[in-house]
């Protein structure tokens, strides 16, 4: 059909002009200087303005009335049938969204990024919230064109995670408000516990053993330092992950495997939908299962730990593999939520996820945020918070305006538990196999059952085809328990 081929091209294009949009991002947070910052975001807004003219451009719908005439019931293969649905799907949510809003949202979000990062490093709240104010501003522009304007949170949930709305998370989230305080009351430890300090050197070098272990190899990998650990990807075999060591502990090497976890996911997808609107992961919770299953189920496994212990102490840093899984498995609750355990993160995005939609909804001012972050931390964390940095200004999403973004994170742990549970069941225990370093069986089975689908399954459907069923928090709850001494 001649309107399909078109309709490939112009995705195929679509997909580069993405691509490029990630090349660009990963530059101005791994490599570019910071006097680059304005040069970029008028880089990044200009790309945007031609990808959104590409995107709500009306050929698209000319093709895609045309094939949909001809196709019939059966007249298209699985793939494009799906290809033509999402196509549609997209273009319509395009085509509400005007090209200068769209060109303001990327120039704003390049702009917040770099008005964050001074504010941050100055721990200076204010500094930074107007551009938070004008990133809400947007937002609430946007969740207009797109949705019903009754639930401007639900709009801008949908472009993270389609068919989720704030009452089902609020579902889930609620299941594990109601059993995570008294699990972490029974685990904490003393928060005078001392902490390791592993040096830098012994930590590099256990990220490298960990990396190699999972299939990291130069020839399509880059591994760097930033200060917000992130994974991007321009095509199937070029894989850009960052880490970073500054808390002297073992983030640096949980960080890494989770951000493995996220680029593996890109790579997995079928090959035959590369450079189309299916070629790429189905949400952003799907994607935070993916790289929360190999930082608490793989990085955190006793026998994979035990490796981990082996490359420190060859490193000059001697550790016991029973002590450091006990740091592994280590329950504290803590201000910072990439640095936190895998009990208590959780309630950092419990307090995310009321925070963004009080902010959305108009029911919290920015300039109450602060006092607000400090309050919730303090309510579901019993941590006070010394200064801005190490609170409300440890997050980049905001910055760029990601809203809607930070609930994929709690429900990624809780799906990554759900398929481990799965996967175990159906490919056997794996603590002998990770034991050697040998992580195959895994990422052959997340090949067969989660990334191979790209886009073609939404998130529940996709968990569904994998489990049995939609969103379970009863195996992530199961998993934590097994925590409690």
């Amino acid at each position: 059909m001649d309107a399909l081929d078109a309709l490939r091209g112009h995705l195929a294009e679509l997909a580069d002009l993405s691509s490029l949009g990630h090349l660009a991002a990963w530059d101005q947070r791994a490599m570019m200087p910071p006097a680059g910052a304005p040069g970029r975001a008028h880089l990044m807004a200009t790309l945007e303005q031609i990808a959104h003219d590409r995107s709500t451009a009306p050929q698209i719908g000319e093709w895609l009335e045309q094939i949909e005439a001809a196709a019939g019931d059966d007249g298209l293969t699985d793939v494009d049938g799906d290809l033509v649905r999402l196509a549609r799907r997209d273009w319509e949510q395009s085509i509400r969204v005007p090209s200068d809003l769209a060109v303001e949202l990327a120039r704003a979000g390049a702009e917040g990024q770099a008005s964050w990062q001074s504010a941050r490093a100055a721990s200076d709240f204010a500094a930074f919230a107007p551009a938070l104010r004008h990133n809400i501003e947007l937002a609430r522009e946007l969740a207009a064109h797109l949705g019903d304007g009754d639930r401007p949170y639900d709009a801008l949930l949908g472009l993270y995670d389609f068919g989720l709305t704030a009452a089902r998370v609020q579902e889930v989230f609620g299941r594990l408000a109601e059993v995570l305080p008294s699990l972490v009351e029974q685990s904490a430890v003393d928060p005078q516990t001392p902490r390791l300090e592993v040096p830098v050197a012994a930590q590099e070098a256990a990220v490298a053993g960990a990396l190699r272990r999972v299939g990291v190899t130069p020839d399509s990998w880059r591994v760097d330092v930033s200060a917000h650990p992130f994974t991007t990807w321009m095509g199937p075999r070029d894989t850009r992950l960052t880490t970073r060591y500054e808390d002297g502990q073992l983030e640096s090497i949980l960080a890494a495997l989770h951000e493995f976890g996220h680029g593996l996911y890109e790579r997995q997808i079928a090959p035959e939908l590369d450079r189309t609107n299916l070629g790429s992961g189905t949400s952003m919770s799907m994607h935070e299962s993916q790289s929360k299953l190999w930082e608490n189920h793989v990085g955190r496994h006793p026998a994979f730990a035990a490796l981990i212990a082996d490359d420190l102490t060859a490193a000059g840093f001697a550790i016991e593999p029973p002590a450091l899984q006990r740091t592994l498995e280590l329950v504290r609750p803590s201000l910072i939520r990439v640095s936190a355990d895998q009990m208590t993160y959780p309630l950092h995005i419990v307090l995310r996820f009321e925070l963004e939609r009080a902010l959305i909804e108009g029911t919290l001012d920015v300039a109450d945020l602060p006092t607000a972050w400090n309050d919730g931390m303090r309510r579901l964390l019993g941590v006070e918070v010394p200064d801005d940095a190490s609170g409300v200004l440890q997050d980049v999403h905001w910055s760029s305006g990601a809203f809607g973004y930070f609930p994929s994170y709690a429900l990624g742990c809780v799906i990554a538990a759900q398929l481990w549970e799965t996967l175990e069941s159906d490919a056997g225990p794996q603590a002998d196999a990770l034991g050697t370093g040998d992580t195959t069986a895994v990422a052959a089975w997340l090949g067969e059952h989660v990334h191979r689908f790209g886009r073609r399954l939404d998130t529940e459907p996709l968990l569904e085809h994998a489990t049995g069923r939609g969103l379970d928090p009863e195996p992530f709850i199961r998993h934590l328990e097994r925590l409690v001494p």
